[in-house]
């Protein structure tokens, strides 16, 4: 069983930057990939970015590619989100994601995670 809970977000004006946080309690963070999903108003969620057991490999949407950056720090049982050139399109309530066990072209399967954090709200607003 793993527990995750996200921090990080609030509002920010277009063009600026957050990190999001995903803090896992539980065991065996080290062997689960970790992914962020979001989902805006209206809308399905959708993947975001995901990361591989050791953080090795990274994975991204496309429209996040190059504006965004997964990573993790398995001491501290946290993966981040680090979002840069923020535009209104990305408000939406973002979560994080954990299972092991699963083949790279799950990653951005919603459907293959068994853990989810609460989420945490990004607005993007002038």
């Amino acid at each position: 069983q793993v527990q995750l809970v996200e921090s990080g977000g609030g509002l920010v004006q277009p063009g600026g930057s957050l990190r999001l946080s995903c803090a896992a309690s539980g065991r065996a963070f080290t062997t689960y990939a970790m992914a962020w999903f979001r989902q805006a108003p209206g809308k399905e969620r959708e993947f975001v970015a995901a990361t591989s057991w050791s953080g090795g490999s990274t994975y991204y949407a496309d429209a996040m590619k190059g504006r965004f950056t997964i990573s993790r720090d398995n001491a501290k049982n946290t993966v981040y989100l680090q979002m840069n050139s923020l535009k209104p399109e990305d408000t939406a309530v973002y979560y994080c994601a954990a299972d092991d066990g699963l083949a790279v072209k799950e990653y951005s399967d919603l459907r293959r995670y068994d853990y989810w954090g609460q989420g945490t709200q990004v607005t993007v607003s002038s």
